[in-house]
């Protein structure tokens, strides 16, 4: 029999959605199409699952450039809709108007792009892609056969792909969408349209729908800081030696006047959220959940009354002060004022993460419940407890049956009817409960991996990129003030893209070769950027690459907390 005179657990789902910025600024044209594939996808099938539960309570946060790159994409499908503009990305370009190349180094370029990702889940049952694949795959192999595929090839595999990254929510309810996977072969331009305007519906409407539920109270929505960058690291970089005193440094010393760009980078995200919600945000997860004292505090002064990060920051922090599980289910609070700070579970994050993918989703839901239900059974006061389960929102349902469907659909059923669980949001936990929150003497600066910054500084690539970024700063600050003033906002938003985390998660270590070589790519070309708008010549290194990756080394865009 239940405790009536216990509160429920309280969990939190916080599910973080981000893509860097990838807007090649010398091209004019999208390096990649991972922002608006994972808007068909993921985007929109996680807010349809909040919609059919409206018992469920979540958060969702979202990093600003992604905000403003859906943003992009809906301008481009909107005015290509009303007979002008073009659109940006060339793959969605390809698709929308269909006039396959004739030369041979392009063609292999569109079979690579409609290839990137094959091997995921989500297309396991397209027995047609998977034909289209094969044919593809021989051709790369013999390229000098290019020629003989037929137009009509390459139309197919593009539709095919597309067909491939559209929401489960989406194939189960939109006509037109079945319609598309019942043909088949064969497909005519007023079909590849026809699919186009599909993809206008659902990435010009997605974000509106996430709105119309925080107004409605049924979930919160939180941000990061504006390129998401990792803030201790731009504070102070010797941070990276609180929880790895050992870390190798950059030879630069320091990032130069990195708590005004921390500032810059917390206001920035304030307004891009007011500018797309209407209202101000509460709460932010900031970029890895890398947190330190001073990230706390500047949080609290730009207006934010929580932040959250990773379970091994925690454990740091308090040098087993406590008991585990009194620790961990509660917020914190330091201090030198500042947020509420809150701490993942990381195994349970993990286990949606990376375990429950290969589990029957009844089955998986069914042990989640039971782990949150011995947390529950195991609490020794009528103290609120508070459960954060935070994680990417996007990219661990590429490997789940239909993208996550039946997971998603059981666990908020689950859930919401529980009578010893309750979903709720961070915001609402600390308006019910504003005494639960501990105290702690100090916060060991690190990240929700492995409780430290060894992902983004430490390995001689990593630093060298961090002395690259020092040495265009220095720059800036030189020159930033003899700008005018709409010059001087554009190096300011472009030197915050080179401050973005992204690129040095995928530099170093043992990445994998073609990953990292858009990556280094892109943040060299934002380097030389940004040394343009400073009126003056990009050094020489920028023409050079400076890493790699390795042939077969890994595409980690999910990583396990330890």
């Amino acid at each position: 029999m239940a405790d009536t005179k216990r509160p429920p657990l309280q969990i939190v789902l916080c599910w973080h959605m981000h893509q860097p910025d990838y807007f090649d600024p010398t091209s004019g044209r999208f390096q990649d199409p991972w922002t608006y594939l994972h808007a068909i996808k993921d985007y929109v099938d996680m807010v349809a699952h909040l919609e059919a539960h409206p018992d469920m309570r979540a958060v969702v946060n979202f990093s600003p450039v992604l905000l403003e790159q859906i943003e992009a994409y809906t301008t481009d499908l909107t005015a290509v809709a009303a007979g002008g503009g073009r659109i940006h990305d060339p793959l969605l370009a390809a698709l929308h108007q269909p006039l396959i190349p004739n030369e041979r180094e392009e063609r292999i370029m569109l079979l690579r792009a409609c290839l990137r990702g094959a091997e995921n889940r989500l297309f396991e049952n397209l027995a047609v892609y998977q034909r289209l694949v094969a044919t593809a795959r021989h051709m790369l192999a013999h390229p000098d056969e290019i020629g003989y595929l037929h137009d009509q090839f390459f139309v197919d595999l593009l539709v095919w792909y597309h067909l491939g990254w559209i929401g489960e929510t989406v194939r189960r309810s939109d006509a037109r969408i079945q319609d598309l996977l019942a043909h088949q072969q064969h497909y005519s331009m007023l079909q590849c349209r026809t699919l186009v305007a599909v993809i206008r519906e659902l990435i010009g409407g997605v974000i509106d729908r996430y709105r119309v539920l925080a107004d409605a109270g049924r979930i919160e929505l939180s941000i990061t800081p504006y390129s998401h960058p990792i803030l201790p690291l731009l504070i102070d970089l010797n941070s990276a030696r609180a929880a790895w005193p050992d870390c190798p440094m950059p030879l630069a010393a320091a990032y130069p006047a990195g708590e005004d760009r921390a500032r810059w980078q917390l206001t920035r995200a304030r307004e891009v959220y007011e500018r797309f919600f209407g209202h101000p945000p509460a709460g932010c997860w900031p970029a890895e959940g890398g947190v330190c004292d001073r990230t706390v505090a500047l949080a609290g002064e730009a207006g934010f009354t929580w932040v959250a990060s990773g379970q091994a920051v925690l454990r740091n922090s308090l040098a087993d002060e406590e008991p585990a599980m009194t620790a961990l289910y509660r917020p914190y609070r330091l201090p030198n004022g500042g947020a509420a700070c809150f701490f993942r579970d990381d195994a349970l994050a993990d286990a949606i993460g990376f375990v429950y993918r290969d589990w029957h989703a009844d089955d998986a839901v069914a042990e989640f419940i039971h782990r949150l239900e011995a947390i529950d059974a195991a609490r020794t006061d009528n103290q609120p407890m508070v459960v954060p389960i935070i994680l990417d929102g996007e990219n661990a349902w590429e490997y789940y049956p239909e993208n996550g469907y039946h997971f998603l659909g059981a666990l908020y059923t689950a859930l919401a009817s529980h009578e010893r669980l309750a979903t709720t949001t961070f915001s609402a936990f600390l308006e019910a409960a504003p005494r639960a929150a501990g105290r702690l003497r100090k916060l060991v600066a690190g990240s929700w991996v492995y409780g430290t910054f060894s992902t983004w500084i430490g390995d001689s690539e990593k630093n060298r990129a961090w002395d690259m970024l020092a040495a265009a700063k220095h720059v800036f600050d030189q020159r930033a003030p003899a700008l005018d003033d709409a010059t001087r906002a554009a190096a300011e938003r472009q030197l915050s893209l080179c401050e973005a985390s992204d690129w040095f998660w995928w530099f170093g270590g043992d990445n994998a070769a073609d990953t990292v070589t858009h990556f280094e790519r892109l943040f060299r070309v934002h380097l030389a950027a940004l040394y343009q708008l400073l009126g003056c010549d990009p050094p020489d290194a920028l023409a050079h690459v400076f890493t790699h990756g390795v042939s077969h080394g890994s595409v980690d865009t999910m990583r396990p907390a330890h």
